[in-house]
């Protein structure tokens, strides 16, 4: 099965991704600690391309592709800004960024999740989440 959503650059659209998925875990049946696991991945990762690559500009949106097969539960989120380059943020574990706030987000999503893929160029910015049944 196949869903596509295209989001406004509001906070508050990341309410209808985590609503679908919700409704889509209850044909998938994935447990639910790795279920709830990719729900903040995906809550995270919509926010960071709301706030940070769309800058909530109201003329950008966010475009999000799920998957869902026998085996695993995969979902696309694009943004349309500028990019980053992922080796650039800090790394959030190293004494001297404790307690900064960039790069965070990134390192807790690829911890929930059983793949994560990051394609980024001056177009936007494509995030791939994956877990596995």
């Amino acid at each position: 099965m196949e869903y596509n959503l295209k989001l406004e650059s509001k906070r508050s659209e990341v309410f209808k991704v985590e609503n679908l998925l919700i409704e889509i875990n209850n044909t998938f049946q994935l447990q639910i600690e790795k279920f709830i696991n990719f729900q903040i991945a995906v809550s995270e990762a919509i926010v960071n391309a709301i706030v940070h690559g769309n800058k909530e500009n109201p003329e950008k949106f966010v475009y999000v592709l799920i998957e869902c097969s026998d085996k695993c539960l995969s979902i696309k989120i694009q943004d349309q800004g500028e990019g980053f380059d992922i080796k650039e943020l800090p790394d959030p574990t190293d004494q001297s960024n404790i307690l900064k706030e960039h790069g965070r987000g990134i390192f807790i999503i690829k911890t929930l999740v059983d793949e994560f893929k990051i394609d980024s160029d001056e177009k936007g910015t494509c995030l791939t989440l994956v877990v596995n049944k």
